[in-house]
């Protein structure tokens, strides 16, 4: 406990303390350039991890999953390619139940999210695919980038919550990992229209994906095949679902967090727990 109390601890405090700051002194939570300003905050699970393992309980990196495995390849393309699955789906839902109408054009987008008065210029046709295309390599790219928050959420507290029962870990870590994401999202992050009524759908969408994240480390024994999912969820499926759907409506159905991508999200976690992928002796020989 006293590990799990001091990792919650210095995650949170760090990452509050330079979210405020970057809050105060920086772009609103609606600019783009907000994603930027939050990256150093968003270190801070693996530096709370690093911290616990070394110093305080001094257990070291064993069961940290450093190592890639590329033996269990088929995981980390799971990872990697869900978003588009549920982009698909969130989109296919959205038009057949005329929630909101997805711009492939992408002019929607581009004005919406540009400075006031940015005239969106002509696109060539199939600017989409090509967008598509470039968000699936840099989902690659930026996978460093979020091993920041995985190294330390499934890589650190979910193996070590209720060790005994991986659903339940992974259902209380979603709720941890939500309320983490506390101070940004009430300044409008990720539900800019909707801050309240959007944290209570972020914490079911975060369980479902805290789900998904701990099946992933658990069955390729690497912190690096959630790091990747968690990078395609927010390069590929975020970004996405922004540039599709901003300004058209709804978006508490149609962001990848939101209500609509719970279906996807919630008929891979039932998969999952409904064959006995987060069974005990998973847990037990992914960090051996």
């Amino acid at each position: 406990m006293k590990g799990i109390a001091s990792y919650l601890l210095i995650s949170f405090g760090l990452a509050w303390i330079l979210w405020e700051i970057a809050i105060e002194i920086g772009p609103s939570a609606r600019d783009p350039l907000f994603q930027l300003a939050i990256l150093p905050g968003a270190m801070a699970p693996a530096v709370a991890a690093v911290i616990v393992r070394k110093w305080i309980t001094r257990e070291g990196f064993a069961d940290a999953g450093l190592r890639l495995n590329l033996r269990q390849w088929r995981y980390y393309l799971a990872g990697w390619l869900l978003p588009v699955v549920v982009v698909s789906v969130i989109v296919a839902l959205a038009i057949g139940l005329g929630i909101s109408d997805p711009d492939f054009s992408l002019r929607r987008g581009i004005w919406q999210l540009g400075p006031p008065g940015t005239v969106a210029p002509p696109l060539p046709s199939g600017i989409f695919a090509l967008v598509a295309f470039q968000s699936i390599i840099a989902a690659l790219v930026a996978t460093p980038i979020l091993f920041g928050e995985e190294f330390g959420w499934r890589g650190y507290l979910q193996l070590r919550l209720l060790r005994d029962r991986p659903l339940l870990a992974a259902i209380a870590t979603g709720i941890i990992w939500s309320l983490w994401h506390l101070p940004i999202n009430l300044r409008g992050y990720n539900f800019p229209d909707n801050p309240v009524l959007g944290m209570a759908i972020f914490t079911i969408s975060a369980i479902l994906l805290s789900i998904i994240f701990g099946w992933l480390r658990l069955k390729t024994g690497s912190i690096w095949s959630a790091s990747l999912g968690h990078s395609a969820t927010n390069t590929i499926g975020a970004s996405l679902t922004l540039l599709l759907f901003v300004g058209g409506g709804n978006w508490v159905f149609v962001n990848y967090v939101g209500i609509l991508g719970w279906i996807p999200l919630g008929i891979l976690c039932a998969w999952i727990i409904l064959t006995g992928q987060l069974k005990p002796h998973d847990q037990t020989q992914s960090v051996t």
